[in-house]
């Protein structure tokens, strides 16, 4: 009998030796930490022995003098196959996420693990942006824009990682650490490694010596192009230090590792005007083009008649785009931008003296308005994801890039049109940014069947892009799926130097090895993703990584990609009858991605195709409820009034016996019957809350539902609660409110529907139902809420009655009725998961900026991952995801600390030993009279 080989590969306990020895403590090495950073955006999946999490520079230095195999993986949004690996995968996004902003926002010292909407989000107050721009930008790293010379849309090839980089520090495979900011960067290069300075040197001016060399990178580099190395360095740069950083630049991991980089930043220009120039075809759309960049638009995004197809599902897509019969079409997205309204609207007359010249299938308008704007950009940005997302279960999606000069473009596009109908490639898609020549195109394959077909069109399109004049990779990297181009790309002389910067740097080889350079003509038919069937949430996915940056269990456990690739590993290994394998995963992921996800909705945020892995979680933990759990769930919604009073009256006896006592009760308990079961009680928790009681009121204004989070838990520090401060607030503007009779009974269903206990949520969704359209007049009145996540919660469980937050209420309503609160100098504010969901941000503000002077959202905020128990029942979860906010928190000086949901406030409290209040207390107190 013959047993099928394993998936997954011990690793070689000689590696990790080295490793241990090395750097102790950081590699990973249990089946979902190989397997969940196996996966990145790519079509490419390789597993690595281990995942190695070092916290420094002089760490990294370490593992590069251990000689072995390195691939370095930030943000995992690399389409091309270099953030994985079958050797040693270094997870560098974890502990190097260091932002600096220096010279009031003109320059900016980044780590590679900084997320690059947030270095945008620090340089804003400036006026200042990064000058890369990717659609990616909400989930990819400076790591990656500088590993692949990251440019995007508006940033050409003037405003790229290569034009804007000023220094960087690096590590380089010998150990050694260089920063090319000092003034002595070249003599310690000379000194430390002479080889290395000499033959760049050399190189240089081999190059320059070389005219049809000169003439062939001077060309090359013209346009957008990341294939290879940045040869462009040796004609732009004369020292050993500042080519060698260049060269780094694009260089995808092979040649050294960017400890930090300081980067030159843009203008951040506040106007812009927004349209989409609608053609009857892709060749009239692409053959406007010289005109169009002849007037100077910031952007002209490409969309072709499949990507609208896909972008008229999206939910922000606009009245002229949802209606378009689409044939042939093909739309073009532009953008002008400017730092004051006249030079602006000088750009706008030129246009719209431009658009009755194009051969346009419907009207052309350019907007200002931010809203419709933002529409567009959203539908732009996500169009890969979401395309991806439609794409046949089963299939792999992969994303080629390719750049020509503009006037080839037409031509191109007849080209890649023709290549998929001849190779039989339906519904791919063509999109990109024209206005630098650079096209997008998507196919969908499967590569267990139909590699030798994948095989030839690659063939047929690297001819295609090569007698352009192009280049087969202009902004995702070589990577793998190019490597074997790279010879034909360049020819024979600048083949050779390529390779030497690689020997000069690397030579025994060890960093990425099969990126960017290989031997092997078929490498990049080699290690391809087959995809398996599993569910919708899993499905859908592209695993692009969007989702981990919101993700609160990103630093503790999974993110929600790696929940999904998971998912898919186990359904893999069932498939493969490697049942040892299926067990270990099932093992891991219980506590991983199921008992530590946090369910608050944040991935569908940030998922271009919407997919909320919470919704999977929830389902997961519903499975896994024993019959006596459902009845007794069920129960407690029948009898909910009983049951918050005894939890209240828990943690009041918990509050006044000895806290070593409590705690050792509660840890002994959760050892009993289990972790996920009981809470964890700490003294830092509040005594038990006070009851909610109906208040009946003739005609009034609302229906006001106090959450029992009130009844739960006692206010901050002895203080009102929000649930009196709002009472207080309403009568002090002059407006009744109506607490329902059955108020003690009613509950948003959050508990029942975090933890999988459908049976419970029905029942509570009758009984609020039937409550509130009784107090409501039939849904006449608005019913208000006083928790973000509870509002939230009855959106879901009561859709058609009309539910308002408390925060949402006050601003509109009660707001401007108060008298002047006395201001605050400052206040630290967290918005909520559920308040983010909501939509609550406006008010929000503007009830922060009337209590006080400066208000401050913390850097590194995101959802605290208190969800309802879940920081209870796993501390250590809210622990890691507020460590970045309680961090900024303590560089502040903060008056007050507020939020919108209590146990948002407990978490947050917890953190940073800061009481949090609801914002509404602070209003109350802000305009009571004195």
């Amino acid at each position: 009998m013959t047993h099928p080989e394993p998936r997954l590969i011990a690793p070689d306990p000689t590696v990790l030796s080295a490793v241990e020895a090395a750097v102790p403590g950081i590699a990973r090495t249990r089946a979902s930490d190989r397997l969940g950073m196996a996966h990145d955006a790519s079509h490419y999946l390789l597993t690595p022995q281990a995942v190695l999490v070092p916290e420094s520079a002089e760490q990294v230095a370490a593992l590069m003098r251990t000689g072995l195999p390195l691939t370095f993986r930030s943000g995992g949004t690399s389409l091309s196959g270099q953030g994985v690996s079958r050797h040693l995968l270094v997870d560098t996004r974890r502990h190097f996420r260091g932002i600096e902003v220096l010279d009031g926002g003109a320059r900016v010292r980044v780590q590679p693990g900084a997320v690059l909407r947030q270095v945008n989000a620090r340089l804003a107050v400036h006026g200042r942006k990064l000058g890369p721009d990717p659609a990616s930008e909400s989930a990819c790293t400076i790591g990656g824009v500088v590993a692949n010379n990251s440019s995007g849309m508006t940033c050409g090839t003037h405003a790229n990682t290569y034009r804007t980089l000023e220094s960087m520090t690096l590590v380089l495979p010998s150990g050694t650490v260089l920063d090319t900011a000092a003034p002595d960067a070249d003599e310690r290069l000379r000194a430390l490694e002479p080889d290395l300075a000499a033959g760049l040197e050399r190189l240089r001016d081999r190059v320059r010596g070389d005219a049809d060399s000169v003439r062939r990178i001077t060309a090359q580099f013209a346009i957008k192009n990341t294939m290879g190395y940045g040869l462009n360095s040796f004609l732009d740069h004369d020292s050993p230090a500042q080519i060698l950083a260049h060269l780094i630049i694009g260089s995808e991991g092979t040649l050294g590792f960017v400890a930090e980089a300081v980067l030159r930043t843009v203008p951040a220009h506040p106007l812009a005007a927004t349209g989409l120039l609608v053609f009857p075809t892709l060749r009239q759309a692409m053959a406007a083009m010289p005109g169009l960049v002849a007037a100077g638009p910031a952007a002209v995004e490409l969309l072709d008649a499949e990507s609208l197809r896909v972008a008229q599902t999206d939910q922000k897509a606009d009245e002229v785009l949802r209606t378009l019969a689409v044939k042939d079409h093909a739309a073009l997205l532009v953008e002008w931008q400017e730092p004051d309204a006249d030079l602006l609207g000088a750009r706008e007359r030129a246009a719209e003296g431009l658009f009755p010249t194009l051969p346009l299938a419907a009207p052309a308008r350019l907007s200002r308005e931010s809203g419709g704007r933002a529409a567009l950009w959203h539908i732009r940005k996500g169009l890969y994801a979401s395309v991806a997302g439609a794409r046949p279960s089963g299939t792999t999606a992969l994303l080629e890039d390719v750049a020509v000069p503009v006037a080839a473009l037409a031509d191109l596009c007849d080209d890649l049109t023709g290549l998929f109908t001849a190779h039989r490639y339906e519904r791919s898609v063509i999109f990109g940014h024209a206005k630098d020549g650079n096209l997008h195109f998507m196919l969908n394959e499967r590569f267990d069947t139909d590699l030798e077909r994948y095989a030839d069109f690659t063939e047929d399109m690297v001819e295609a892009v090569l007698g352009r004049g192009g280049t087969l990779k202009a902004e995702h990297g070589t990577g793998r799926v190019m490597a074997p181009f790279v010879r034909r790309q360049y020819g024979e002389e600048l083949y050779e130097v390529i390779c030497e910067v690689k020997r000069l740097c690397d030579p025994a080889g060890t960093l990425n090895p099969g990126v960017l350079l290989t031997d092997d003509p078929r490498a990049h038919l080699r290690d391809l993703k087959s995809v398996v069937t599993v569910e919708p949430e899993v499905d859908r996915c592209v695993e692009c990584g969007y989702c981990e940056p919101v993700c609160p269990s990103r630093d503790l456990t999974t993110t929600p990609r790696q929940r999904i690739v998971l998912r898919r590993e186990l359904a893999a290994a069932h498939e493969a009858g490697d049942d040892a394998l299926a067990r270990q995963l099932e093992a891991e992921y219980a506590y991983d991605a199921v008992d530590t996800c946090a369910v608050d909705g944040m991935c569908a945020t940030a998922c271009p195709v919407l997919i909320n892995t919470g919704d999977l979680t929830k389902r997961l933990r519903a499975e896994r409820h024993g019959r006596a759990a459902r009845v007794g769930w069920k129960s407690a919604a029948k009898h909910w009034n009983g049951v918050t009073r005894a939890m209240d009256l828990a943690l009041d006896t918990a509050a006044a016996t000895p806290p070593k006592l409590s705690e050792a009760a509660a840890r002994a308990a959760r050892t009993l019957i289990g972790a996920d079961t009981i809470p964890q009680w700490s003294r830092d928790l509040p005594r038990g809350g006070r009851p909610r009681r109906p208040d009946p009121a003739e005609k009034a204004d609302a229906v006001y539902v106090p959450s029992c989070l009130n009844t739960l838990f006692a206010p901050a520090d002895g203080g009102p609660g929000v649930m009196a401060a709002f009472l207080r607030l309403a009568e002090r503007a002059g407006l009744r409110l109506h607490v329902p009779k059955a108020i003690g009974g009613l509950c948003c269903g959050t508990p029942w529907s975090s933890k999988g206990y459908a049976d419970g949520y029905d029942a509570m969704g009758r009984r609020v139902r039937d409550a509130l359209l009784r107090a409501s007049d039939g849904g006449r009145v608005p019913i208000v809420s006083d928790a973000a996540s509870c509002t939230e919660g009855f959106h879901r469980l009561i859709p058609d009655l009309r539910v308002v937050d408390a925060v949402a209420f006050t601003a509109e309503h009660i707001l401007p009725r108060l008298p002047a609160a006395r201001r605050l100098p400052s206040l630290a504010l967290h918005p909520t998961c559920s308040s983010t969901h909501l939509g609550l941000d406006a008010a929000i503000t503007e009830i922060a900026q009337a209590l006080a002077e400066r208000v401050v959202v913390p850097d590194g905020w995101q959802c605290c991952a208190f969800a309802g128990d879940r920081g209870l029942l796993h501390p250590e979860l809210t622990a890691s995801a507020t460590r970045a906010e309680a961090a900024s928190v303590a560089a502040g000086d903060f008056a007050a600390h507020a939020s919108v949901n209590r146990t948002c406030e407990l978490g947050l409290t917890r953190a940073t030993g800061k009481p949090y209040h609801h914002l509404l207390e602070l209003l109350d107190q802000a305009t009571a009279e004195l």
